[in-house]
């Protein structure tokens, strides 16, 4: 914690590679410091004696302390010199936005990375990067991504590590979009110092982080074992998502050339994942529907799912996708079945999954779900809402919040359609009541939450 939180919570920053010229990165990513930063800034040019209305310095020694932070943003040939000065200076963390090191695959390239290693080694530097967008903390205001039309996603608790820049760069913005919340998000590049293992542990202590999401598209050969030893001690205190670029052979060639990872063979990293109670997901629609059932609903005690609908086909869908899942859609009892026999109408179905019909009201969902909260065999419950009926006026969104409140065992909603129908939806996952458009993704999400629920069960003893 203590070695990586200088990164994070730094008082003073250098951004090395400053500029004022419009389009640079070394301007962009002083902009953000200026912009958000409340600590000291200090740019570094031999060019300029004021960027952006700050004092500019000509090199590293000139600073007149040692910043917490450098942020480098100078052609790969000049790195090994600034941080070698900064070493002199006492600096203790650096992130190297800069490319041009061995994943150009050129001899110049890898003698360079060779050099920053170990001049990070003999100054005890820790290093994030090089080739890199480096870190976007939303609490403390380090920001580096140096992407100018990115939006930026308000504050929450999802922290996110890839090894791509790029789609960092394209999930903080659809992020953004959608209203999810980041704490931080952290883009390694070629991670010759600080890697995957490091951000796992640091963001396992994290009190702004509930969810960690994580692009890998390799593991050091050297640390195989222990990512699996610190993502299973991390896993038991917060889920952890994971997806696998370069699974095929192909995706393997694609991912070296990107960022000089080592690829390995896919089943041994899937065996892994799973042996650690890592969470893998296959598409990016699911890695953001975990997230969001992760972050909304409370672990899963068991594996019984109950239905309430008011489109008898969309139950069946739903019915089969839960089941292909492994997740059990109970016979409704004799006891229930009377009870509910006794609030409905007639033509109403009163088996698992319950169909309301289409001629539902808000009232008529509310007694139902009344019956489901708090019986012992019901271990969660699906909500199909398909507003589009003239009974539904809205007041049962509230109500389907409160029993997920109250009874704390997973709510989720099922809803298709228009304006009405994503307006629904957004009322509802305002409300912590995950929504989904498909009953497969639901299935599929519902299961990731019900994976995690057994593995911290079996290792706490639950």
């Amino acid at each position: 914690m203590n070695a990586l939180s200088k990164f994070f919570q730094p008082e003073s920053v250098a951004v090395i590679g400053a500029t004022p010229k419009e389009g640079k990165v070394g301007r962009a990513i002083l902009e953000n410091f200026i912009s958000r930063f409340k600590g000291r800034i200090y740019p570094v040019n031999p060019n300029y004696d004021e960027i952006l209305g700050l004092k500019c310095y000509k090199s590293v020694k000139e600073i007149p302390e040692t910043p917490d932070l450098a942020v480098i943003v100078v052609p790969a040939p000049q790195v090994p010199q600034v941080l070698r000065e900064l070493g002199e200076k006492g600096t203790k963390a650096a992130v190297i936005i800069s490319g041009g090191f061995r994943e150009t695959g050129t001899k110049e390239g890898a003698a360079l990375e060779e050099e920053v290693v170990k001049i990070s080694r003999e100054y005890g530097i820790r290093i994030i990067g090089p080739n890199c967008i480096g870190i976007f903390d939303n609490w403390s205001g380090v920001d580096t991504f140096f992407t100018t039309k990115m939006r930026k996603p308000p504050r929450g608790y999802v922290a996110f590590i890839s090894q791509s820049g790029a789609f960092a760069t394209a999930l903080m913005d659809w992020m953004a979009y959608h209203g999810i919340g980041v704490s931080r998000a952290i883009s390694y590049g070629n991670k010759v110092d600080v890697d995957d293992i490091d951000l796992l542990e640091y963001l396992g202590e994290d009190d702004k982080t509930k969810v960690i999401l994580m692009y890998i598209e390799g593991i050091k050969e050297s640390r195989g074992r222990l990512f699996i030893e610190t993502a299973r001690k991390v896993s038991l205190k917060k889920p952890i998502v994971v997806y696998k670029a370069g699974k095929t052979s192909r995706g393997g060639k694609a991912e070296a050339s990107h960022t000089a990872a080592m690829a390995g063979d896919y089943s041994v990293y899937k065996a892994a994942f799973k042996q650690a109670g890592v969470i893998e997901v296959e598409s990016f629609d699911e890695m953001m529907d975990v997230v969001r059932i992760f972050l909304d609903q409370p672990l899963m005690r068991g594996n019984r799912v109950y239905i309430v609908t008011d489109a008898g086909g969309v139950g069946v869908m739903l019915t089969d996708a839960l089941t292909s899942a492994g997740f059990e859609i109970p016979v409704t009892p004799p006891d229930l079945k009377e009870k509910l026999r006794s609030i409905l109408p007639p033509h109403n179905i009163v088996e698992n999954p319950i169909d309301l019909t289409g001629d539902a009201d808000d009232e008529r969902y509310i007694r139902v779900l009344e019956l489901l909260a708090n019986r012992e065999d019901v271990d969660a419950i699906v909500v199909v809402a398909l507003p589009q009926i003239p009974g539904l006026k809205g007041t049962f969104v509230d109500y389907i919040a409160k029993i997920k409140e109250e009874t704390k065992k997973p709510v989720v909603a099922l809803t298709i359609g228009s304006e009405i129908s994503i307006e629904t939806a957004k009322r509802l996952q305002e409300k912590g009541v995950t929504v989904f458009e498909s009953p497969e993704r639901l299935a599929k999400a519902l299961k990731a939450l019900r994976t995690y629920s057994l593995h911290v069960a079996r290792f706490k003893g639950l």
